[in-house]
């Protein structure tokens, strides 16, 4: 059944809250704490694949009787710095549209840059920006990239009402600043992280995979082994060094020399910052570059007390 298309952010707005009117009427089981919406919404800019179609199916498993899963396609110019993809970000629309319906997608708000801002995105007066996480990794390489990332998932949010967000944790970071967002200016919205989806090799999915040739593609997947590195250092053999862990990533990457690394980093789950020595559950981080392609990815590691 094809997957319903709303182009307008009005109409977006009148359809969620039709959905949530409508729920009140259906069993009022909830599938989670919190908010009881029954609106499971998973924000994209697109390119869907494996790993988005994740998301929507869990969304789908979880919105409750009389619950919409809601998906929103909107390649954001807001988090692209100077020089980077934003005209050759992959762009399919009916493509994506097949692939959400299939997921289990009920309606996807799919506006232009023109419909989502009447005068542009250049032109608005307002920013949202969070402080501190974002002055790492990602924030630290890509100026200006997260207040791009949280001023449109702030809108987005705004214009769908009170929902379960759906994140995955191949964006760790952003995982976490769109979580404090989210707490700090009480949005009406339940954040849900879901795994990291990868390939058979481990890479994990990625819209911008498809930058890579045959040749690069199969070089990616030691990105993930370098972090597999790290993360035996801390669970197997006890290392409770950052510096030494992130070496030992970094060793990993340096013996692949198509690989260029941005940085090997280990932060705490809750709040990314850097430990002065592992003695709970870290998050390993890291990033290259290798052609077109700059990779991210990331994984748990937990110290031997911590594993059972």
């Amino acid at each position: 059944m094809p997957v319903e298309v709303i182009q307008e952010a009005p109409a977006w707005r009148e359809r969620l809250d039709a959905c949530r009117r409508g729920a009140r009427h259906a069993d009022e089981g909830a599938p989670r704490a919190g908010t009881s919406s029954h609106v499971a919404l998973v924000p994209t800019m697109g390119s869907l694949h494996a790993g988005h179609m994740s998301l929507i199916r869990r969304a789908a498993g979880e919105r409750g009787p009389g619950g919409t899963v809601a998906v929103t396609i909107y390649v954001n110019p807001l988090q692209f710095g100077a020089g980077e993809d934003l005209a050759a970000y992959p762009r399919d629309l009916e493509a994506d549209l097949e692939r959400a319906a299939e997921a289990g997608a009920d309606v996807v708000f799919a506006p232009s840059v023109e419909k989502l801002w009447s005068d542009g995105p250049d032109a608005r007066m307002t920013t949202v920006s969070v402080d501190t996480l974002t002055e790492s990794m990602e924030g630290e390489r890509r100026p200006g990239h997260f207040d791009g990332v949280t001023t449109i998932v702030a809108k987005l949010l705004s214009l769908s009402g009170p929902c379960w967000a759906y994140f995955g944790e191949k964006d760790f970071q952003q995982l976490a600043v769109v979580r404090r967002m989210v707490s700090d200016l009480s949005l009406p919205a339940d954040i849900i992280a879901c795994p990291t989806v990868r390939d058979r090799d481990g890479l994990a999915l990625s819209s911008r995979n498809a930058y890579l040739t045959a040749a690069e593609r199969a070089v990616a997947p030691n990105l993930y082994y370098a972090l597999l590195a790290g993360k035996r250092a801390v669970e197997d053999d006890g290392v409770d060094d950052p510096d030494r862990v992130e070496a030992l990533m970094a060793e990993s990457i340096g013996r692949h020399r198509e690989l260029a690394l941005d940085y090997a980093r280990v932060g705490r789950p809750e709040d990314l910052s850097r430990p002065g020595r592992i003695i709970e559950e870290v998050r390993l981080f890291m990033a290259a570059r290798l052609g077109r392609a700059r990779l991210i990815d990331n994984v748990a590691a937990n110290p031997p007390a911590r594993n059972h």
